[in-house]
């Protein structure tokens, strides 16, 4: 009989949904001589993490934040204790920092072993967290509405990436976003992204982005291009809402080897360009927004990307906002704050972005609700 260990990833996959901290805590401490184990989760903004295993105790380092920002293990070494922080992130979304204090000496692949067991429980609480309300309960600080309720649902995440690309996407306010949204979907080398400003408040917008959101999505699994996608979704607004509400999209097929991008621009969301120290708009032809019209047809228009490029595209909550009558957001301030994200991946780049916009309505509640979504392309 084997007395070798039973490997982590069997051990999860035969635990409760709602307890894979807990049976990595307890493998952590039988091989790793581990002490205080702890898991920290992103919440719905990214701006805090928060403990899963005793929510009592807030991580007050700072090496946590820097190990969820950079995406690197980050190890304080004393004497007497080692304190290793490993991100928690599969396929380039960040979930959360994984935090072990163990006696082994840190020379001996500490680090390394640590990231390996921390691989395997992001993977296992990505696919937990549609299971149990356990993981979402600690990302959420307060209570959301029912709009924003169904716009997280139907997010594709909020990160992904490998080694060709990196793109993020954030909704603000995160807690009662109703209309804006963005979609992704990654096959072989064609990214395909779309980005939403739904018309209306409340509940109606979010259902009306659902519509659009899923209509794509059937469209773009039964194999049709960005323009079959867009005609199909306009259609199916049309026939539930007549005209009177419409979603202004912008949608994005972009070829990871070449940098060749198809875009269909059916009304407000727009993109600009950061090549090196200039930022350039994308200039396209915009046609009618999604279900304005019945039977709206639909022209694919074209622009290229460079290696290294930034790739910026902003709902008008973003671009359009104007609070008190000032100069609107994207017309200059936009520009610095995209500046500013130049050192940034593009995960904390939204974030730059966005808390710029909260800054310019200076304390003020927004009129919109905003999306931004940023991708770069590394080639």
């Amino acid at each position: 009989m084997s007395d070798r260990p039973t490997p982590l990833g069997v051990l999860l996959r035969a635990a409760p949904p709602d307890r894979l901290p807990e049976v990595v805590a307890e493998h952590l401490r039988r091989h790793h001589a581990a002490g205080r184990v702890e898991v920290l989760l992103g919440d719905l903004t990214l701006t805090g993490l928060w403990p899963l295993i005793d929510p009592g105790v807030q991580d007050v380092s700072t090496l946590a934040p820097r190990c969820f920002g950079s995406q690197r293990p980050v190890v304080d070494i004393t004497p007497e204790l080692n304190r290793a922080y490993l991100p928690l992130s599969v396929w380039g979304e960040r979930l959360g920092v994984l935090v072990v204090e163990t006696s082994l000496p840190s020379g001996t692949g500490l680090t390394e072993q640590l990231s390996a067991v921390a691989d395997e429980l992001a993977i296992a609480l990505r696919a937990a967290d549609v299971v149990t309300d356990r993981y979402r309960q600690v990302t959420r600080r307060q209570r959301l509405t029912m709009a924003a309720e169904l716009q997280w649902e139907l997010l594709p995440g909020r990160s992904l990436g490998d080694d060709r690309f990196l793109i993020a996407g954030q909704l603000e306010p995160a807690y009662a976003v109703y209309g804006d949204h963005f979609d992704w979907e990654l096959t072989g080398n064609r990214l395909t992204v779309t980005v939403l400003n739904g018309s209306g408040d409340g509940l109606e917008a979010s259902v009306l982005s659902t519509v659009a959101v899923n209509a794509m999505r059937n469209a773009r699994r039964s194999g049709a291009n960005i323009v079959e996608q867009a005609e199909l979704a306009s259609d199916a607004i049309y026939a539930r809402y007549g005209g009177v509400l419409h979603t202004a999209t912008l949608l994005l097929e972009i070829d990871l080897v070449s940098g060749q991008v198809a875009a269909v621009d059916a009304g407000s969301p727009k993109a600009v360009i950061a090549r090196e120290r200039e930022i350039r708009p994308v200039t396209l032809e915009q046609q009618l927004p999604l279900g304005m019209f019945g039977e709206t047809r639909y022209e694919t228009q074209h622009f290229s990307l460079e290696p290294a490029d930034r790739l910026l595209i902003v709902s008008d909550g973003v671009h359009a906002a104007a609070p008190g009558g000032r100069t609107p957001y994207g017309e200059a301030a936009l520009l610095t704050a995209l500046r500013r994200t130049r050192l940034q991946p593009a995960t904390e780049a939204v974030g730059t972005v966005m808390r710029g916009l909260r800054d310019y309505h200076a304390g003020s509640d927004p009129d919109d609700d905003a999306v931004t979504v940023c991708l770069d392309w590394r080639r």
